[in-house]
């Protein structure tokens, strides 16, 4: 049986999203309005993200132990064991205190971002010629300069830096569904 193409320039996927072009908006609005609310109280949000990830690196860290004890032999069973002591370990840490979790998170980022960034310039340098390597060159710039405005500003910017990226991650998220609902709306 040859399954028919969609009318639908979109696809199935998205004729089935069609009917429902109102709550993909309702949903973008929503997550338009939980960005703004993250990005007026950055300290809070930054203080969720923690939690979050805490608890992630938890419900992690205890799967693998499950998974690691479910194994015969004594490396495997040992290192997935291991292994998820440390998540579980370090999601109490973030848990119980998400300030300080905040400190090492933030100053991760800041250089992960410089070195990164470094990466990114160096190699736009080296594909000299290229037509996409100056904009290369200016990514790892950028990323760079992020990163070390984390820095420079560290440990005061791990208070408000990972409150800031989740509220900016919300509103683009939530414009992306606001385009798409209004996309399906207009769908003939």
């Amino acid at each position: 049986m040859v399954s028919q193409p969609s009318p639908f320039e979109g696809g199935p996927a998205l004729e089935a999203l069609r009917q429902k072009w109102g709550l993909v908006m309702a949903l973008g609005i929503g997550l338009v309005v939980c960005g703004v609310v993250a990005l007026m109280s950055v300290v809070v949000a930054t203080a969720v993200t923690v939690l979050w990830v805490g608890l992630m690196m938890i419900l992690a860290g205890v799967i693998e132990i499950v998974h690691g004890l479910r194994h015969r032999g004594w490396g495997k069973s040992t290192l997935w064991v291991v292994a998820g002591a440390f998540y579980v370990i370090g999601g109490f840490f973030a848990v119980i205190n998400p300030i300080l979790a905040s400190l090492v998170l933030t100053l991760l980022l800041g250089i992960a971002l410089v070195a990164a960034g470094i990466a990114r310039f160096l190699l736009g340098h080296r594909l000299k010629g290229d037509e996409h390597s100056g904009w290369i060159m200016i990514s790892g710039l950028v990323t760079f300069l992020f990163g070390l405005i984390i820095l420079v500003h560290w440990p005061i910017s791990s208070l408000y830096v990972l409150g800031i990226i989740l509220g900016v991650d919300l509103i683009q998220a939530g414009a992306g569904w606001i385009n798409l609902g209004l996309f399906l709306k207009r769908a003939p």
